[in-house]
């Protein structure tokens, strides 16, 4: 079961929440978030997508247990609350559109299925978590005993930071452009 959900984690889930990533990028730029909703939609977007790393992070390269698992926990949580805090904040400001409702559903069920699959391989750190079941947790943080293939490492970092964190740069560059300009956003 543990080569299963690795391989679903690396062959499906990372991939879909990179795509999604981009995706969602599209639909700022095609609704124009520099001059709607502007620099702060941007920011939260920041803000999310180091959320989100700091999970990934972990999950590349410690060990899974309970440690890992709270962190991967409380990234999900946290970056729920930042998704309601954008939406809040974004949803009177500019038009969020079927397309990117749908987009914003991956990001959100990505993260909550790989929580699941490590909960998973790792059940009884899981149970542990919560104090239930005969295991203790084990909250040591610790490289992975056996490291994820450094091929794919250097895909994946490479993958988030040319389609996910670029994109988003540039997103900052149209908004702080917009906001300095006669009549930009806030």
């Amino acid at each position: 079961m543990a080569d299963a959900a690795r391989s679903i984690l690396m062959a499906l889930v990372f991939p879909l929440w990179v795509a999604a990533g981009l995706a969602d990028w599209a639909c700022h730029r095609r609704t124009a978030i520099e001059r709607t909703s502007g620099l702060k939609e941007n920011l939260l977007h920041l803000l999310m997508m180091a959320e989100v790393g700091v999970g990934m992070a972990a999950v590349a390269l410690l060990e899974i247990d309970a440690a890992v698992l709270l962190i991967v926990l409380v990234v999900f949580l946290v970056h729920e609350l930042t998704v309601y805090w954008d939406l809040h904040y974004t949803a009177p400001l500019r038009h969020i559109g079927p397309f990117e409702q749908m987009v914003h559903s991956f990001l959100e069920l990505l993260p909550l299925l790989s929580l699941a699959l490590l909960a998973a391989v790792q059940w009884d750190q899981a149970r542990a978590l919560f104090g239930l079941g005969p295991a203790s947790a084990d909250f040591s943080l610790r490289p992975k005993a056996e490291p994820l293939p450094p091929a794919f490492l250097a895909w994946g970092l490479a993958a988030a930071v040319l389609l996910n964190a670029v994109p988003l740069l540039e997103e900052t560059w149209r908004c702080w452009r917009a906001r300095r300009a006669p009549g930009g956003t806030a």
